[in-house]
């Protein structure tokens, strides 16, 4: 239960929390500064999880419209970093689903992944010798790291994204995607075997990207 004071404490240590308090007052210097701050890491996180660089934009703008929509409602209860990518992750299961009831945006079974993006096996075959796992550069291990998570189911990816790069434990992500500690605790298991069986053969171990972030 949310009692005033732990309310009152979230809003001292938080201040982003702060700054929304001051959006629900109407302070666009307050809301410029969020977006300022949020407004790529959402574009990111989208992008890895839609596909789609320009969607990704224009659904991170949806983002923030749907924040500053909801500013006379807005109780801190939680991080705002929280309630944001739970807005977000909404926004982007809409996207999701939007982008499957439409077959021009649906890959052909067998070739790519749910989100449209190849993944390593169709853009480098393992066996090609194209790239040699002794001496992939850095911008080739960050285009394998993207394609192996562009493979990952959409929830996986969602996952994968708020845990590594959002620096998000179980307990903040069954916040945002709506499900139990447990549940994210098996979905980035899930994830972090798939991500090993996609790079193994082309880079070596020690990467960390499907390492998790535990409570």
């Amino acid at each position: 239960m949310v009692t005033e004071s732990s309310i009152e404490l979230l809003t001292i240590k938080d201040p982003d929390v702060r700054l929304m308090v001051r959006v629900r007052s109407d302070d666009a210097a307050a809301f410029e500064e969020l977006m300022l701050r949020y407004q790529g890491r959402v574009i990111s996180l989208l992008k890895h999880v839609i596909g789609d660089r320009d969607l990704a934009e224009d659904l991170t703008q949806e983002v923030f419209l749907r924040i500053y929509r909801a500013r006379k409602s807005y109780q801190p209860e939680a991080k705002f970093s929280t309630w944001l990518f739970t807005i977000a992750n909404n926004v982007a299961l809409n996207a999701i689903r939007t982008k499957k009831r439409r077959p021009e945006f649906q890959m052909p079974s067998g070739t790519g992944s749910s989100t449209g993006m190849p993944t390593m096996e169709n853009v480098i075959p393992a066996k090609s010798g194209l790239i040699p796992t002794r001496h992939m550069d850095q911008l080739e291990t960050q285009e394998a790291v993207r394609l192996a998570i562009a493979s990952l189911g959409d929830n996986q990816r969602m996952a994968v994204m708020l845990n590594r790069f959002e620096g998000m434990n179980y307990n903040d992500i069954a916040k945002v995607m709506k499900l139990t500690p447990q549940a994210v605790k098996s979905l980035l298991c899930r994830a972090r075997s798939n991500l090993r069986v996609v790079l193994t053969p082309y880079v070596e171990h020690g990467t960390g990207i499907a390492e998790e972030r535990k409570p």
